[in-house]
């Protein structure tokens, strides 16, 4: 493993989904799983993220088309939180959703309201605290 990828992509993991969630995430791994952990923050956030032709804005634009075309609801929702994070604004994820739905189709995009209206409605649960 590369130890300073592995640093950098949790660097940027924790500025997308914050330290609460990547928190819990490594502190939840067991002998089994901690290698997984040790994989996303190498490959997928090092690797990928850390990547500087692409912002962050554009990366969680193209994640969230990704994820809802595969139908993986629960990442969708996390990254659409990260997407958020990454200063995407409202306009701007409303119609990233409805490009979702036209090209992912009409189930995948009623799929994706659906999450980023609980996403949204948590968010601002957690703001009025």
């Amino acid at each position: 493993m590369d130890k300073e990828l592995q640093n950098a992509g949790e660097a940027v993991r924790r500025k997308v989904l914050g330290d609460e969630y990547v928190d819990r995430a490594i502190n939840n791994a067991d002998a089994f799983s901690r290698p997984l952990q040790e994989m996303l923050n190498e490959y997928c956030w090092g690797t990928a993220w850390t990547n500087e032709a692409l912002d962050l804005k554009q990366r969680s634009l193209l994640n969230l088309g990704m994820l809802a075309a595969l139908g993986r609801m629960h990442e969708f929702g996390l990254h659409f939180r990260g997407a958020v994070r990454n200063g995407l604004t409202e306009e701007e994820l409303q119609a990233a959703l409805i490009q979702i739905a036209v090209y992912c189709g009409i189930p995948a995009g009623v799929e994706s309201f659906r999450v980023a209206r609980t996403v949204r409605d948590e968010t601002k649960a957690e703001d009025a605290l």
